[in-house]
């Protein structure tokens, strides 16, 4: 052995690493930042990943404080890393994911959504290394834990402020370090409306997902008071267990309540049978607790959203806080009394082989008797308030949200079959699936994390992600089965919590919010960590092998340190540009920052088009003031267009852009092409049809003028051709289920009926150019577009030797030119074929 590798063996009999950890100032720091970042990140809207510049400065902070968190770990992991088992090859393994992302670039849909993801996946490594590290000792372990409780905790009476009518006091607490909305000053959406009425949605401004975290945050409360010996230490948890569940109701989410017992039974196969008798019966205390006052709240809460009343506030949050009461002292009580006793009567089965599968066997056929009684005609659901009565009678598979889930997962799996092996790139979603839906339904989310995962990393990227995280669980699982049960309670709350987050985002976009994903992996990081060692054979004892990985984690922390200071300044300097547009009307004054954003971040879709104030926006606003004098402006819009294009070759907004400036550029033909080109990826887009109809008509009228009859016909057969496609497409979608929306609406408008109609009237096809263009007549003669088609349908009418006299006389009325542009249709003899 080298003297160098003496000296190293040495150091390290001479100091234990749990000793190095504890004492190390930086196993401090990294602690400070793992809490301060535990109650920042979700009041940054969970730092969800928009896929746009609304939400992507938080995302960027939290990328910065990645680079930090994974500087100071590669420092600390110089004295603690030895590469000696598998958690050690577990801790490198978590980059294969951002790796899988990297490689997926190749292919990448949106290339500013698929950096983006690199980039989410580095801090998801950056938290999973500090899960890992930070919990070796008890302490970290204790820190960890309890933060991640008092931060939920946190969150869950934030909810209850907006609720119960005191969002303002809410808004003062968060908003020195919150997301605020800029104009109103307020956290928005804490309670949310849509069709199913008021809906808490807390910091994440969707209900689903919140849902979600009140149940990893609810079994994880309920796990805390059973292991509770003392009375204080149960107490924080039994007065948050019902806030939890009422706020829990409050989602009005239908998935969460099926998941809720799925993840309460895999807890239950985890505990002792004691524990199991007092996990049921809390949770069982908690939500009949729950139900006793919910329409109480639901009440109250409804009556604040309408106009605020301290004395009705009051009136809900003492409702609230005397059942929290009460049920806290009944919780303590079975704990201290009742426990014990369940303790002594179920000790002859403890070691019994499948004793502890008995309970949950049984808590499944009284859960279905339970469903049966709660979802069945037996009275039982009229205790529940008017609104969770409703989405509880819903829950089906017929409801809409199940169906659309469904097609959004047909729809996946279309999309994946494009691009098998290595996806197509973070966002891939977003940018692909107009391409692919089935019907016109908008959702830049696959409401399925795992799907949602393969269309973006492959199928490489999801079993590399699968094998991870099946991994870490085999060997949590087989060390909890012999561990103690000091160790298994230490770090259960891991365990929770990562089986809650992945079960319910098989349902919805959870782990789109990056807090989420965050808190997941440092929970996987955690879970590793209390795995027993399985020892790996490495023959060489070189401090080069065993301190390659500090090495490299200290050289990736400084480059993403560079990268994301570099994000945040090119967000910074666009916001200062939006700044600067709401007092100067000076172009070069306002486009400076841009280009300064631009320069650092390039190609981003927000500052060049698709945000509320970009570079080329402000191009084509100057040049239509004077197009001669300022043609050059038009240009430079186009070659940062054509750039951007390439970037971004499945954005909606820069195709039509690109369709407009070609049409702005009198390319007819090219435009035509170019519509033809963009119709697969966004083929239940009506405007997309609307443009290729348009062009198709007006190309073979310029070929009518030129007496080119073949040209003439084969343009105005095209358009037709395309106007069948979209009766096609609406008669698809009358086989929809009956529970199931379309979407956006997709159907003839009237700027397509105009062009289809003077096709079939040049085609001397009066009647079925009058009968498609009767159902899109108004009476706005104001509207060019409907006099244009008045005109049309008038001169078809008369054809027939029909007339319309009252619309006649409306559209005269308006402009007496009117009767000439008639006449002028009825004298021409259009030869089309």
């Amino acid at each position: 052995m080298s003297a160098k590798a003496n000296a190293y063996a040495a150091g390290r009999k001479a100091q234990s690493p749990a000793a190095v950890e504890k004492s190390s100032i930086i196993f401090w720091i990294l602690n400070i930042f793992v809490v301060a970042f535990l109650f920042w990140a979700p009041f940054q809207r969970g730092l969800f990943n928009g896929g746009n510049v609304d939400f992507e400065r938080p995302i960027y902070s939290g990328f910065v404080w990645s680079a930090i968190i994974l500087f100071l770990t590669a420092i600390f992991s110089f004295y603690v890393y030895r590469l000696r088992d598998q958690k050690d090859i577990l801790t490198a393994a978590v980059f294969l994911m951002p790796f899988t992302y990297t490689i997926s670039l190749v292919t990448a849909a949106s290339h500013y959504l698929a950096t983006n993801m690199i980039y989410i996946q580095l801090i998801y490594a950056a938290f999973f290394i500090l899960g890992v590290f930070l919990t070796k000792n008890k302490l970290g372990t204790s820190i960890a834990a309890g933060t991640l409780m008092i931060s939920g905790y946190v969150v869950v009476l934030f909810g209850l402020l907006y609720w119960l009518g005191n969002g303002k006091l809410g808004d003062a607490l968060v908003g020195w370090f919150a997301t605020m909305d800029s104009v109103k000053n307020t956290y928005l959406n804490a309670v949310m409306t849509d069709s199913n009425g008021l809906r808490l949605t807390s910091v994440f401004q969707y209900a689903n997902s919140y849902a979600a975290y009140l149940i990893a945050l609810m079994l994880a409360a309920v796990f805390f008071i059973v292991k509770s010996n003392k009375w204080y230490q149960a107490l924080p948890h039994a007065l948050m267990l019902v806030p939890i569940i009422v706020s829990f109701w409050l989602t009005l989410s239908r998935g969460a309540i099926v998941i809720v017992p799925v993840v309460f039974l895999i807890m239950l196969f985890f505990l002792s049978i004691r524990r199991q008798i007092v996990s049921i019966i809390q949770l069982a205390l908690a939500f009949a607790a729950s139900l006793i006052i919910l329409n109480k709240i639901t009440t109250v809460g409804t009556q604040l959203q309408k106009q605020t009343s301290a004395a009705i506030s009051w009136q809900g949050w003492s409702t609230l806080l005397l059942a929290s009461v009460i049920f806290a002292v009944l919780a303590i009580a079975i704990q201290i009394f009742v426990s014990p006793l369940l303790d002594r009567a179920t000790e002859r089965f403890n070691g019994r082989r499948f004793a502890t599968f008995v309970l949950p066997v049984v808590a499944i056929i009284v859960g279905v008797i339970g469903a049966i009684l709660l979802f069945g005609d037996t009275g039982l659901k009229n205790i529940l308030p008017a609104n969770v009565k409703i989405r509880l009678e819903n829950i089906n598979f017929q409801q809409h949200s199940v169906l659309e889930r469904g097609t959004f997962y047909m729809d996946a799996i279309k999309l994946w079959k494009d691009y098998p092996i290595i996806g197509a790139g973070g966002g891939a979603w977003a940018s692909l699936y107009e391409k692919y839906q089935n019907n016109p339904y908008t959702s830049r989310q696959a409401h399925n994390f795992a799907l949602q995962y393969l269309v973006e990393a492959g199928a490489l990227g999801f079993l590399v992600f699968v094998a991870f995280v099946l991994a870490i669980l085999y060997f949590y699982i087989r060390s909890y089965t012999k561990s103690s049960p000091e160790s298994r309670d230490r770090y259960f709350l891991f365990f929770i919590l990562t089986v809650a987050l992945l079960v319910h985002s098989m349902i919805d976009f959870d782990l789109s919010y990056v807090y989420l994903g965050a808190v997941l992996f440092l929970c996987l990081g955690a879970m590793l960590s209390s795995s027993d060692s399985v020892p790996i054979r490495v023959k060489s004892d070189s401090l080069v092998l065993h301190k390659a990985f500090p090495g490299a984690l200290l050289v990736l922390s400084v480059v993403m340190f560079i990268i994301s200071t570099r994000l945040l300044s090119a967000n910074n300097s666009y916001l200062h540009a939006l700044d600067l547009s709401k007092t100067s009307q000076n172009y070069n004054e306002i486009v400076a920052p841009i280009d300064q954003a631009l320069k650092l971040h390039p190609n981003h879709p927000d500052y060049l088009l698709t945000g509320p104030l970009s570079k080329i926006g402000m191009q084509v606003q100057i040049y239509r003031q004077d197009p001669n004098k300022y043609k050059q402006f038009f240009d430079d819009a186009q070659n940062e267009l054509n750039t951007l294009e390439k970037a971004e070759p499945h954005n909606r907004i820069v195709a039509l852009q690109q369709l407009n400036f070609l049409q702005s550029s009198g390319k007819l033909q090219e435009a035509l092409d170019w519509a033809n080109k963009q119709l697969p990826n966004y083929p239940w887009y009506i405007d997309m049809y609307e443009s290729k109809i348009s062009l198709s008509v007006e190309l073979g009228n310029r070929a009518r003028t030129e007496k080119n009859v073949q040209a003439t016909d084969s343009y105005f057969t095209q358009a037709l051709e395309t106007y069948n496609t979209i009766l096609q497409r609406i008669d698809s979608l009358k086989n929809l289920p009956k529970g199931q929306e379309q979407g956006r609406p997709f159907d003839v408008t009237p700027s397509i009926a105009v062009n289809i109609g003077e096709i079939y009237y040049m085609r001397g096809d009066y009647v079925t150019a009058s009968a498609l263009m009767k159902p899109h007549v108004t009476d706005n003669m104001n509207d060019q577009l409907n006099r244009t088609l008045v005109r049309w349908y008038l001169a078809s009418l008369q054809k027939q030797g029909q007339n319309d006299q009252a619309l006649y006389d409306k559209l005269i009325a308006k402009d007496a030119n009117e009767q000439t542009n008639i006449a002028s249709i009825l004298a021409t003899n259009f030869q089309t074929k």
